[in-house]
């Protein structure tokens, strides 16, 4: 591996990894266009769908718990939701990771372009205000929630994510939970989602170590950053800034399909 290529990707990976930290996501709305695209664009080398996703695969691994451990001390993890939801797309991203051996770099796309869309929309969608509530007092339909992971995963596992830019706007829009508590959750839910992603990768032979190293080690330096960060911040700009890089995320993709 080249040494401009290591350093491209290592940029890249504070960048992704300082935004996923200060909104819970994993990374991987944003890392995926990133690596799949700017290499290219700037001569230093190149990475396919397949290769991106299982570099994404184990990097959101690390990646979730810098940020998740920023929260650790402050009352935003919801255990229940954690349990409930994490177990289930920890089930459900296995199979998604395990599966897409079979899946082509077009059909990849599809799929993550399909992922991004949903999550984009979801998020422009009106929800009540709850930002008010204590975490102890925070309710939620299990059913609900248990489905939802579960179809996340398959779909995330099979992209290399852990699935968090879905289940972000699913939990704020449809479980109607506080902003900061999805956020810190969030997190602990693709922790455990991207240890089925990660496994399922690794078990098929998509994961290009070299890579990923790089990747994993800036994540460790800027994901605890970032979740610093965004326990300081408005949570309507939070709200606002994950919006616009999914809606993005989705029009490139598509824009590249088509």
């Amino acid at each position: 591996m080249e040494l401009d290529f290591m350093i491209v990707l290592f940029l890249i990976g504070l960048f992704a990894s300082f935004v996923s930290g200060m909104l819970g996501v994993g990374g991987s709305i944003i890392n995926y266009p990133l690596l799949l695209y700017i290499p290219v664009l700037l001569g230093v080398g190149s990475l396919s769908s397949s290769e991106v996703a299982g570099i994404l695969a184990v990097q959101v691994f690390f990646a979730t718990i810098g940020g998740m451990w920023a929260y650790k001390n402050d009352g935003y993890l919801n255990k229940s939701l954690i349990l409930t939801m994490g177990i289930s797309v920890l089930i459900g991203s296995f199979l998604g990771g395990f599966g897409s051996d079979s899946l082509s770099d077009s059909n990849i796309n599809v799929i993550y372009g399909i992922l991004a869309t949903i999550a984009a929309i979801m998020m422009f969608v009106p929800k009540k205000q709850v930002d008010e509530q204590e975490n102890r007092e925070v309710t939620f339909n299990y059913l609900t929630a248990i489905i939802s992971a579960f179809i996340v995963g398959i779909g995330a596992g099979i992209v290399g994510a852990a699935g968090a830019f879905l289940l972000v706007p699913i939990m704020l829009v449809i479980l109607k939970i506080p902003t900061r508590v999805t956020i810190a959750s969030s997190l602990a839910i693709t922790f455990l989602s991207s240890i089925g992603s990660a496994a399922g990768k690794i078990i098929t032979g998509q994961v290009l170590y070299g890579p990923a190293a790089v990747i994993i080690i800036a994540s460790l330096l800027a994901a605890p950053i970032g979740a610093n960060t965004g326990k300081r911040m408005n949570t309507k700009i939070l709200r606002t800034i994950l919006a616009l890089l999914i809606f993005a995320t989705a029009i490139k993709i598509w824009i590249d399909i088509i």
